[in-house]
């Protein structure tokens, strides 16, 4: 008589579907970089110097990875938020400095992501951009009652993801670029004129800001799943798709308008743009990439500036807490509000939130770099001597890209 002998197997299933869902947080920060101001540099880089400024997309995102790995570390190690550490470290002013800094960055720049997606739906539908500004940040904040906000913002996140990445590949393989071409844009050159092209491509890309809303982010996908074991790694696939979608968009504006010497201001130019070459099906998905950029941004950004806000003010940095949740309403308000009264972005909130920009964000990079440093703070997880090179140099571009838009801002 025989006895049947069961063997467990390790549930691959399980184990892919958990990995997947720990890949969240990067991709959110992915989605919330990745805005209409994003598609809009990378359009007239590409249409103003084709290929030649590729490489620079590879440049920021190297960096961006760096920090976003970082921050996440901090998140994994610590039970603390960020700002909570960096209060231990520095006391209760750096805190509120950082956190009150980011609100004040977001609230200014909202006002950009609402005017996206209303236009790119007003364009479609050849209706007033201002209703769809109104029924963008209506279902914005009307995301925030649901319970578990934090699964609700991932699953749209992802969403959006998918469909930018899906409308702008098929622009690009509409658009045949040559291989060759592409390659030959990974070498660095710097063309007559670009510097500043450059710059304001490096400076939204390479986002302290964003990264270091990953440790938020990483805690509140432990809160789910704290069986899930996360090492700060899982940001890499949002940033590379970061990178992606970036030349993506400058490899169309490098194919279609470049050769043609076609000009453009704006990323709804480079869809009207495409329409002569391609048709309606062409700028159509062109529309739907910058769709997603938009209203993802609108959620992230609001997100982030809310967060840090309430974390600063001590109401925590939870997206659970009512607080936050106000203070992300207020920003997708601020921004809606701009929107609709000035129809773009008013040259006061850019000098302020450029203003901003140039103090805190450099003060941001070096905080989270000295925590990231402290063994106590982050035993095994602390940085390694080639992460502290790759952010020392990281953080020298970011205090040049500071001064350099100081002396813009206030000597020019």
């Amino acid at each position: 008589m025989s006895t049947a002998t069961t063997i467990t197997k390790p549930n691959t299933t399980h184990k892919s579907k958990a990995w997947l869902q720990s890949l969240g947080p990067g991709l959110i920060t992915a989605a919330l970089v990745f805005g209409p101001s994003k598609v809009t540099i990378a359009s007239i880089m590409g249409a103003s110097y084709g290929f030649s400024l590729l490489w620079i997309v590879a440049v920021a995102i190297f960096f961006m990875i760096i920090f976003t790995m970082m921050a996440a570390r901090v998140g994994i190690a610590t039970s603390q938020s960020l700002l909570g550490t960096i209060s231990d470290k520095w006391g209760l002013p750096a805190r509120i400095a950082i956190g009150v800094g980011v609100f004040l960055v977001t609230a200014s720049f909202q006002a950009g992501n609402s005017i996206g997606a209303g236009i790119t739906l007003a364009e479609a539908t050849h209706t007033p951009k201002e209703i769809w500004i109104v029924v963008c940040n209506v279902l914005g904040i009307s995301i925030l009652f649901f319970r578990g906000f934090y699964k609700k913002l991932e699953k749209i996140m992802i969403t959006l993801i998918i469909m930018m990445l899906f409308a702008f590949i098929v622009t690009m393989v509409m658009s045949r670029p040559a291989a060759a071409d592409i390659a030959g844009g990974f070498v660095p050159t710097v063309p007559v004129g670009s510097q500043q092209l450059i710059i304001a491509f490096m400076a939204s890309c390479f986002s302290i800001v964003g990264a270091i809303y990953q440790s938020y982010l990483v805690q509140e996908r432990r809160k789910i799943r704290p069986d899930v074991t996360q090492t700060g790694k899982e940001t890499l696939p949002g940033m590379l798709i970061l990178g992606f979608m970036s030349a993506t968009v400058m490899i169309c504006a490098a194919t279609v308008l470049h050769p043609a010497g076609i000009k453009i201001t704006s990323a709804t130019d480079m869809a009207k743009a495409l329409e002569p070459v391609f048709g309606n099906a062409a700028a159509g998905f062109f529309l739907l990439g910058l769709f997603g950029a938009s209203f993802s941004s609108l959620l992230g950004n609001a997100a982030l500036g809310g967060t840090l806000l309430g974390d600063a003010l001590g109401f925590g940095g939870q997206l659970s807490s009512k607080m936050v949740r106000l203070f992300i309403a207020v920003i997708m308000i601020i921004g809606a509000s701009v929107a609709i009264i000035f129809g773009k972005l008013p040259l006061q909130l850019i000098v302020l939130a450029q203003a901003v920009t140039i103090f805190i964000v450099p003060f941001i990079g070096v905080a989270l770099f000295f925590v990231a440093n402290d063994a106590k703070i982050m035993g095994p997880l602390k940085n390694n001597l080639f992460t502290n090179i790759a952010a020392g140099i990281g953080l020298l571009i970011m205090l040049g890209l500071a001064v350099s838009n100081a002396i813009t801002l206030f000597f020019k």
